[in-house]
């Protein structure tokens, strides 16, 4: 992995370096680096001061004919050796769009995501919307793993068609493959439609087929009707099955299915205020069901506040309960500087012993300081406790640079 990391970085680097000079000077670069410090409490009651430097890139218009890279990582290390982080590179791709007429390319690590599955991928992906209402998505590279790294027979590969056939429907069907050590260990085929009825009731569904296991592993439909300016009403059924690599030792035992019924009423109360109310039913095959009603309200910044509160609680049929509250609030107290502060506090009655009623508090103050239009720092410090652990504190200081 820390191969193709370099890879990308010095192809970036060689690319810029043979433009003639009058192409280098038309190419427009931007981004963010963040810069960040953070320290918390170990389970062996150690303090970890991880640090942090997240890079984000944006080059456009390398070959002053549309061709784009775009860049995301990280390089981290825990400066008390006491946990293990790692260096990440998120997405690192060329883009090409228009190569010919109707094809998109892009080129390198990024995330590719259909119905049938979804994957880092080190590779190329290719969309082309040249057939009419029809368009095609091919895309097959190296499967990424952060944690266990991969090698060059760890492969992903699939396709996507997708069609416009009426207004305002949305039809796609895909098929997913991926290898690990040359052996096929998921084959996945997905469907997905999206389908807004006169501005007024938003319909969609989307499944993901297991054919190694012949089960339905994934489904997901819903409406949402939005006609009204001030309110919208949405109802969800989802369906989950865990599946596994083939070569996995765990694919070879049974897995419980979970299902889940919910419905969403959202409100805009005045501007910048919304509110809503969403009920759950969660379904399980090895766990009690339960019921999950929130109620909450959002501000979003107009002035100098903004914030959001809401009120959770959940019972299960085997008398299990859960309440809780959490809120934040933030305050403008000038061009400069915004100061927060936020609470989660829940209730919960463990499976451990009948009468054990565990009291979870976590407690934060946050602040942002606009140095200038392009630099900010921002901090956060929170406590954290409850009746079976003992409190600890964590925090971090970040500082934002754009370019």
């Amino acid at each position: 992995m820390r191969v193709w990391q370099h890879l990308y970085g010095l192809a970036a680097v060689v690319l810029l370096a043979l433009l003639p000079v009058d192409s280098a000077l038309a190419v427009s670069i931007s981004g963010r680096s963040s810069t960040e410090i953070e320290w918390f409490d170990t389970a062996d009651g150690e303090t970890a001061v991880p640090g942090y430097e997240y890079l984000l890139v944006n080059v456009r218009d390398i070959d002053e004919a549309g061709l784009d890279f775009r860049g995301y990582g990280r390089l981290a290390d825990d400066i008390n050796n006491e946990e293990k982080i790692d260096s990440r590179l998120y997405y690192a791709y060329f883009e090409k769009k228009g190569v010919v007429d109707g094809l998109d390319l892009r080129l390198g690590r990024q995330f590719v995501a259909t119905a049938a599955g979804a994957s880092l991928m080190d590779g190329l992906h290719l969309v082309y919307e040249g057939l009419g209402p029809f368009g095609v998505t091919l895309f097959g590279g190296g499967d990424v793993t952060y944690y266990e790294g991969y090698n060059a027979k760890d492969i992903i590969d699939g396709i996507e068609v997708s069609a416009s056939l009426i207004d305002d429907l949305e039809l796609d069907i895909s098929y997913v493959q991926k290898w690990d050590e040359s052996e096929l260990t998921h084959e996945l085929a997905g469907f997905a439609a999206d389908y807004d009825y006169k501005r007024l009731l938003n319909v969609y569904a989307e499944m993901q087929y297991d054919m190694l296991s012949e089960a339905v592993s994934y489904g997901l439909a819903g409406a949402r009707y939005h006609r009204a300016h001030n309110w919208s009403l949405q109802a969800e059924y989802l369906y989950s099955l865990p599946i596994f690599s083939s070569t996995s030792i765990y694919s070879v035992f049974s897995v419980s299915k979970y299902e889940e019924l919910s419905t969403q009423l959202d409100l805009h109360i005045a501007r910048g205020v919304r509110g809503f109310l969403r009920y759950v039913l969660e379904m399980y095959e090895e766990y009690n069901n339960a019921r999950v009603y929130e109620l909450g309200f959002e501000k979003i910044r107009t002035d100098r506040f903004a914030g959001y509160v809401s009120a959770v609680y959940r019972d299960d049929d085997g008398g299990e309960e859960l309440r809780g509250v959490k809120m934040h609030g933030s305050w403008k107290l000038n061009d400069m500087f915004r100061a927060g502060a936020g609470m989660h506090l829940d209730v919960l009655e463990r499976r451990i012993e009948e009468d054990d009623e565990t009291t979870s508090r976590r407690l934060w103050l946050d602040l942002v300081a606009s140095i200038n239009k392009t630099t900010s720092v921002e901090a956060k410090v929170e406590r954290t406790d409850s009746e079976l652990w003992d409190e600890y504190y964590r925090g971090r200081v970040r500082l934002n640079i754009l370019f």
